[in-house]
Formats: structure tokens, sequence, C-alpha cells
């Protein structure tokens, strides 16, 4: 081992991933340095570094996308390397340039390699001279509207239209007929304008519900380079991951082996240093085709760590400082299969809205390896990303990965915020999941069915009746008048997946607990009342509820399923989102106000856009629910509401 040129790390990042690279840096003996903006100043990844550097207000602009306040930062720490992470600088030319500029070392690959592969037309070239596979289409300077709809039909439909500088599906669009692209265009253009500042847009023939595998590659400055295999990353919402697995069920040790070939080729062909990803669309017949590359560690980094043994943050902290590649191509082995899933902070339900706010009950499960800054208490701010934990679970095969992630998101409690755990358990468990065959189209074609829990013995209303009877914060229902005989029901109202419920319950004599509502009833035995857990028995078979209470608001974890129910039996539930047609127009999450639409006096027609937030990187409409004129604007653009904040008023009227 070489003497280390760098003992202090600042992490340019926040929340998981900059607890992940902090464990393995002190671990390495480093110092480490945290940022944070100002909405972060108490979260996880401050209080484990050793020192903490504020850089800024809670936008992502403000502060971890401020490459001068963590240059500063830096300065201010004596940090002299910078690990950016993923997401928010770490794939920006621009900071890693910045950073050696100043002398700090950057732990990534060169500042000339992140430029190379962030423009995907000119990586797609690059890959091309390198003899990499890519998708047939057409990239070029010529972007008018007549030379890419003429492309496109020599092409063929369907076709993707990519944004030349994007990511994150951002700026993507898939035309299955001709008389969609000049809709599809415009729409791309406008969004990859918006997000990157640049509407160049290349096409490519769509692979139809292919697979997504990407190869992840090292390579140092002494011109050695390795492939650690393929992740299988085909689930996903919004082009957008959410389940992540290695090995691929798809890739045969001979595809792996050719895969690897090239992507180890692509990797010496730029001189590249240090962890990146290769992403490839797979198809039916075992061809393959170059997406794009990752110039970065990628989220789902522990499956492959998992599957190899290996470390991968310290591989990057190592051929940072100058150091060979640990391993050789021939000594790296797997064992195992590994999945990850990322719990986020999102509602399926609602087309995976992402909500903000704060978890009252968190407690992750033992057994699969958990990634999260998460704790009880801990706040969910409506500026970043949703996903608010990894979980990761390795087995002797694909079968004991799969059931050993399903216990494991059985076991989780996350109460608070909706989140898409159940979601994610439906997915492990579906039939073609667990066969191996899942596309880029399995949540598409399987969507409606995974967001529906398992309807369970005991319905949620009357299970949500008896914690909110035995729970010692809820006894004004047991504080009724003597009676003599049998007795009497204490009557609820309760609301709970949009309906309301009409509920009876009563403790009989032998304790046991009867709940009515209409015709149908059922007697439940309670075993203890715990700080937030009910122990019940029904029948012969024994629950625990966890279980969380907000005023009128009641969450009850059922398996990896959280019910939120709300007790209007005394009280009106607080409502997020439009009021039910009155013309008032609330904030649905918390956000900032990116636009404000409409004016105080202007007509406005139902679905007509009156203000739009931004909440956790997406843009959210909210519309006029009923036909009237303007009479209040209660917010501004650029300010920041919180879930239930007026921001319009309706009078309904003023209509015609």
């Amino acid at each position: 081992m070489t003497a280390s040129p760098f003992r202090s790390l600042l992490v340019a990042n926040r929340g998981e991933i900059a607890l992940r690279i902090m464990r393995t840096a002190r671990r390495m003996g480093l110092a480490t340095v945290a940022v944070h903006s100002t909405a972060d100043a108490d979260a996880a990844h401050v209080r484990f570094a050793d020192r903490a550097e504020l850089i800024g207000g809670p936008l992502p602009a403000e502060s971890y996308l401020s490459i001068e306040a963590i240059i500063a930062a830096a300065r201010r720490s004596g940090a002299d390397a910078v690990h950016p992470g993923y997401g928010f600088l770490a794939e920006n030319a621009a900071f890693a340039r910045a950073c050696r500029a100043a002398g700090l070392v950057f732990v990534g690959p060169s500042a000339e390699s992140i430029e190379a592969m962030g423009h995907k037309a000119g990586a797609k070239a690059i890959m091309q001279a390198a003899g990499v596979p890519t998708v047939p289409g057409w990239q070029g300077d010529d972007q008018s509207d007549d030379r890419l709809v003429a492309e496109a039909a020599r092409i063929g439909f369907p076709v993707m239209i990519k944004a030349v500088a994007g990511g994150g599906g951002r700026g993507m669009r898939l035309v299955t007929e001709a008389g969609q692209f000049a809709a599809a265009l415009r729409s791309a253009r406008s969004e990859a304008a918006n997000a990157f500042g640049d509407p160049t847009v290349l096409l490519e023939r769509a692979v139809v519900e292919p697979r997504h595998i990407e190869i992840q590659v090292f390579g140092d400055r002494l011109g050695h380079a390795v492939h650690l295999g393929e992740r299988d990353c085909s689930v996903q919402r919004r082009h957008q991951k959410l389940v992540e697995e290695a090995p691929s069920p798809a890739v045969s040790p001979d595809l792996r082996s050719r895969m690897g070939e090239v992507a180890v080729k692509a990797v010496q062909a730029l001189g590249y240093e240090g962890a990146g990803t290769l992403e490839f669309l797979l198809d039916s017949t075992g061809a393959f085709y170059f997406m794009e590359m990752n110039t970065r560690l990628q989220v789902e980094h522990p499956v492959t760590e998992a599957i190899t043994g290996l470390d991968l943050v310290e591989w990057q902290i190592r051929v940072a400082m100058g150091e060979p590649l640990p391993l050789a191509q021939h000594e790296i082995r797997f064992s195992g299969h590994a999945i990850e899933v990322r719990l986020c902070a999102e509602d399926p339900a609602q087309d995976f809205m992402p909500q903000a706010g704060r978890f009252g009950a968190w407690s992750m499960p033992e057994g699969p390896r958990i990634e999260t800054a998460m704790a009880p208490g801990a706040a969910v701010p409506p500026f970043y990303d949703s996903m608010i934990a990894k979980v990761i679970a390795h087995g002797a095969d694909r079968a004991a990965a799969c059931a050993g992630l399903s216990g494991g998101l059985d076991r989780a409690v996350a109460l608070g915020i909706a989140t898409n755990q159940g979601f994610l358990k439906r997915v492990i468990e579906h039939p073609a999941f667990a066969a191996g065959a899942a596309t880029t189209g399995f949540i598409a074609t399987h969507g409606e069915a995974l967001r529906r829990a398992i309807p369970d013995d005991i319905p949620d209303a009357m299970l949500a009746a008896l914690v909110l009877f035995v729970d010692d914060t809820a006894a004004r229902y047991r504080r009724r008048p003597r009676h003599v005989g049998p007795p009497l029901p204490v009557p609820m109202v309760l609301e709970t997946g949009g309906a309301r419920h009409a509920v009876g319950i009563h403790r009989e004599r032998d304790g046991a607990y009867v709940i009515a509502e209409g015709e149908a009833g059922l007697t439940l035995q309670v075993d203890a009342v715990e700080p937030g857990l009910v122990r019940l028995r029904h029948g012969p078979s024994g629950l625990a509820v966890p279980y969380l209470r907000r005023g009128p608001e009641l969450f009850l974890q059922r398996g990896a399923d959280q019910v939120h129910v709300r007790d209007l039996t005394r009280a009106i539930a607080l409502r997020a989102g439009s009021g039910g047609g009155d013309g008032r127009i609330a904030a649905a999450m918390n956000g900032r106000v990116v636009a404000v639409h409409v004016a105080a006096g202007d007509t406005v027609a139902p679905g007509q856009p009156v203000v739009t937030l931004e909440a956790m990187k997406m843009e959210h409409v909210h519309a006029a629910d009923v036909a009237g004129k303007i009479t209040e604007i209660a917010v501004a653009a650029g300010e920041q509401v919180t879930t239930g904040r007026l921001l319009a008023m309706i009078d309904k009227a003023g209509a015609g």
C-alpha cells in the first residue's frame, strides 16, 4: 500500500449515501466532513461526521448544487479530498475540475471523462468507436422538425426521443406511431430545456419491453480495468429504478463474459479512473445495446458488494489515492444472489407522488442490509429525492434473497408518511418477478394489482376502532356513564381508503372486544398495549400492530402496508388538496411554489391550472376544482408551503 495522499474526506452529499461513504472512510482511518443545508442541520449524516459545515439554504441550488459553497467548506474544514456520492454534483465536470483546481483530490473520474460521458450523443459515438453495440438511431446538429420527422420514419416506430443532456427519465418520450411524433418532440424539448438548459435531442429505435442491465466497472490510473458483473434494474417507474438485483436472471455466464469484456474495453478506451457503470438494453434474443455510462457510484451498488464481498467505496478511495485496483479480473468471485429495493416517501396510489413530513414511528428489521438516514421523528424535507432507505437481501440463491427481502419488508415499520413499502413487497412476491421474467414494462403491466393491498380478515376500520379504544391517549372513549345491563357500544366514525365507516365497539365482561360495522362483526382479544404497539388475538391467531397517533389521525402498520385512518367521531379530519368542490385550493404536499398561473379576478374552469408546486424534484399542478372567479391568491412564486396551506380561493358564484 502506498502512502495516503489525503487524511480528511469531505462528502458532498446528504442522507444515506453520505453515511455510507463516511462509515468506510472512518474504517480506513480518514477524518470525515459533512456538508448540510439549513433543512438538514440536525440530519444523521451531520451528527455522524467528525466535522460539519453549513453550505446554504434548503433548496439544492443554494447548497448541495453550489460548487462555490462546497469548495469553501472544504477549505474551512481542512479537508483534502471530496467524495461526491451520487446525484447532485456527482456527474458534474465543472465540480470535478473545481476540486482539482483547489488542490482537492476528487474521488471519481477525471472531469474529461465525466464530460465525455455526460453528453448522450457524444458518449454514443465514443462507445461505437470502442466497438460497443448501440441502438440504431440518429443524432446530429440538424435539430429541425423536418429532419427529426424524416429520421424517425427511417428508423421506424416505435422510436425513443431522448434529451442528449438528460437523465432520470427527463426529456425522454416513447413514440409508437408517426402521428404522435410532433407533440412528443415538443414535450421532450421543453422538458429538456427546463431540466438541463439544452433542448437538443437524439432518436433511437425503441427496444420494446427490454431488460435494463448494467455492468459495474472500475479503472485505475495505471491502465487496469475490471468489471464486477451485472445488475438487473428492469423494475422501474417513470424510467427510475425501484428494484435492482445481481446477478440478472436473464444473463448467462457466456453473456456476462461478453458484456463484461465490452464494458472493460470501453473503460480502457476512455482511460477511465474509479467506479463507473455502463447501462445496456437487453432484448429477448440476447442482443444488448449501450444506453449510457454513469460516471459515479450507483444507488444500487450494495447488491454488487453483497455477491462479491467487496467494499466499492473503499475501492473508490484507494483508486483516488493512486493505488492499483485491489484485484485482477480473474481474482473476482461471485457468491449467491442479492436484491435491493428503494423504499421511498411516495404514494403509489397517487402515481407515486412524493411525500414530505415526519416519521413518528420508524424501525427497520434485522436480517437485510439497511442503508438509511432515517430514525423515529426524522423529517423528510420536500427539497430532495424521495428515497428514504435501501433494503438489501442476500441469499444462497434468488429464491432465498426474495424470501429474505419479503420478510424484511413485512417487519419494517415506517409510520407518518405514505411510502411504497407494500408496493415493493407485492413486486417481490409477484409471480412474474418470482419467475425472473420482469422487464421494463413490468410496472406498466401489473401496476394496478401491485397498488392494491391484499384484504385481511380484520377490516382496517374495525382494527382502527380497537386501537383507538385501547390507546391510552384515547381514554375519552372509555369515559362512559355507568350502565346496568349489556355493555353499550361506543360509536365511531372513521375514514380510511377514501370511505367513511360507522363502527361500534364495546368490551365484554370477559375482556373481549366486540366490533361491528353494519351487519358485520368480529371479536378480538387484546393481550397487551405498549407505547405504539397493540398485541391482539383473533381466534387462534396472534397479531402485533404497530401504530402512530397524531391528533385525529391514526397510522397502522399492517405487514408491509401502512393504513391511514382519520377519526371523524368528534373532529373533522385535516384535509390536503382541493376542498372537495368548495373552491378552496390547498397544497397537497410540502413544497415550493414554482408558478402561479392566474391572478385575483380571473375566471377559471374546472381542471384549469392555478398553482404549481415543486416537491422532491417533481412538479405538481394544483388545478381549479370548480368554475368561478379567483378571489384570493395566497402564495407567490418561490414561497415554501406546507401540506394543507391555502393556495387560492375560487368564488363559485363568480362563474359565468
